[in-house]
């Protein structure tokens, strides 16, 4: 069973909200609005399915040395709103992409390493979250999603005329989460450990991308048809 770790300090969160206002407030000052809905978005999912259904439901998720609602409803918003904005970029092809994605893993990084300097005794928060099966179920949906756009790659010619780059969805979804993993583990937040960068990396936000791919080809298309009635 793979059983992700991690010890945070307040620092941490302090830290991590300062950097959320700087990225919020780059994301408004480049008119990145999708993005930024985006990210809010996949935040409160993301505190729905951990508070909700880990913590609540299933009583998998652990908090110890901090009140869980509060502390899952950061985390959850920490994690799912960079994860996501981060994705919605990749799914633009943003001009600015590498820019935007030095920007938020060098913004990991920073989060962590502060931390660790200025505020290395500055109370710990200890969670895990035990997978039990339901990485198997995880499994499945990553199977049905990636399926589901081979079939239309196959027989209906992919999405609006145009085949679907399963590859390149295949690496954002790895990517962006083997990222947030990778900086954990190598500042010391996540436990040693090599099978949840490995399992988390291939599943957890990877999962998502096939369902991703069409709510943002929708959603942009609409975007701009209805920026172009506007300017009509």
């Amino acid at each position: 069973m793979v059983i992700p770790a991690r010890t945070v300090t307040y620092g941490n969160i302090l830290f991590d909200c300062i950097f959320l206002a700087i990225l919020v407030l780059l994301l408004i000052l480049s008119k990145q609005k999708l993005a930024l809905i985006a990210g809010v978005l996949a935040g409160l999912l993301y505190f729905l399915v951990d508070w909700g259904i880990f913590y609540h439901a299933l009583g998998t998720r652990v908090v110890e040395g901090a009140n869980p609602t509060l502390f899952l409803f950061w985390l959850s918003m920490s994690m799912g709103f960079t994860n996501f904005v981060w994705i919605w970029l990749w799914l633009d092809r943003d001009k600015d992409l590498l820019g935007w994605s030095i920007l938020i893993v060098s913004g990991w990084l920073m989060v962590n390493l502060m931390a660790k300097n200025f505020f290395p005794g500055w109370g710990s928060v200890y969670i895990q979250r035990g997978t039990g099966t339901y990485h198997g179920v995880m499994a499945l949906i990553l199977f049905l999603g990636y399926g589901f756009l081979l079939v239309r790659n196959l027989f209906y010619g992919g999405w609006k005329g145009k085949r679907i780059d399963i590859l390149w969805l295949l690496i954002i979804g790895i990517l962006v989460q083997f990222s947030w993993e990778f900086v954990l583990l190598i500042t010391g937040v996540r436990n040693p450990g090599f099978m949840p960068l490995v399992v988390d990396s291939l599943l957890e936000t990877n999962l998502g991308l096939p369902l991703m791919f069409f709510i943002h080809a929708a959603v942009s298309e609409k975007w701009k048809q209805n920026r172009k009635n506007l300017i009509t």
